[in-house]
């Protein structure tokens, strides 16, 4: 026996936009609020399939639904060869309509992307940062013949000297403390464009005390004290002379 002809999954709209706002109503009662942070790609390696220089430059405020309700997921903590690792996963739930009004009319992210990050408060005293490492768009599976929500997989944010300018201070603190980027302090005018010095070379700098260093400005101190107090000697050696100079 055929299905009805009196009802259509597939082209039903008007049931379609009762699911979406049925799931936004739901997520807004029961999910919780995050920060969303896109990232924009620089310098994207195809044979590595990485960018060395990513870039977090906003925030948007988003509703999300944590689906990991019974706590953590992924290998947790452990320790491996690289040290003490931090494995936690987390999968949160947004709505399309939600992310297409709240995020993807301002950016150029039509969808969340894999490297996007999620800043999450778990309680008043606890804040985390996670990175999306998977998009499932099909968790829902053709309801009423269309898909409703992004799973976003995500894992604890690793720093690898991205550059953090999303205008929320505990995330953008995070490449002050641990950047060992040198053009993470690079020094620039009012305008905003960087100075260099005599031979194009960009200016590196950092405050302390108050005062602007150079990392590399005692390095002729350092080997002047080095060469008298005979602590290094920086003469070439002839192997063959025995000795002498």
């Amino acid at each position: 026996m055929a299905t009805s002809l009196y009802f259509n999954n597939f082209g039903a709209s008007n049931e379609q936009g009762l699911i979406n706002d049925l799931i936004v109503e739901s997520i807004k009662i029961y999910g919780n609020d995050v920060y969303y942070c896109p990232r924009t790609i620089n310098n994207y390696d195809p044979i590595y399939g990485a960018d060395t220089i990513s870039t977090y430059e906003s925030h948007y405020f988003v509703e999300m639904y944590i689906k990991s309700v019974d706590g953590f997921e992924g290998d947790g903590i452990f320790l491996s060869k690289f040290g003490l690792e931090i494995r936690d996963q987390v999968t949160f739930t947004v709505a399309k309509k939600t992310f297409d009004e709240e995020v993807g009319l301002y950016t150029d992210h039509p969808h969340p992307e894999e490297g996007d990050l999620i800043y999450f408060e778990l309680n008043p005293e606890r804040h985390q940062l996670y990175q999306v490492k998977y998009v499932n768009d099909r968790s829902i599976f053709y309801q009423f013949g269309g898909f409703q929500v992004f799973d976003l997989v995500c894992e604890v944010f690793e720093y690898s000297n991205e550059r953090m300018s999303t205008g929320i201070e505990e995330i953008d603190a995070i490449q002050t403390n641990y950047s060992i980027d040198m053009q993470s302090f690079t020094l620039s005018d009012q305008a905003g464009d960087t100075l260099t010095t005599q031979d194009g070379s960009d200016l590196t700098g950092v405050t302390w005390g108050g005062a602007v260093q150079t990392y590399m400005e005692d390095n002729d101190d350092l080997q002047t004290e080095a060469t008298v107090d005979d602590v290094i000697d920086w003469a070439e050696i002839d192997p063959f002379s025995e000795g002498r100079v």
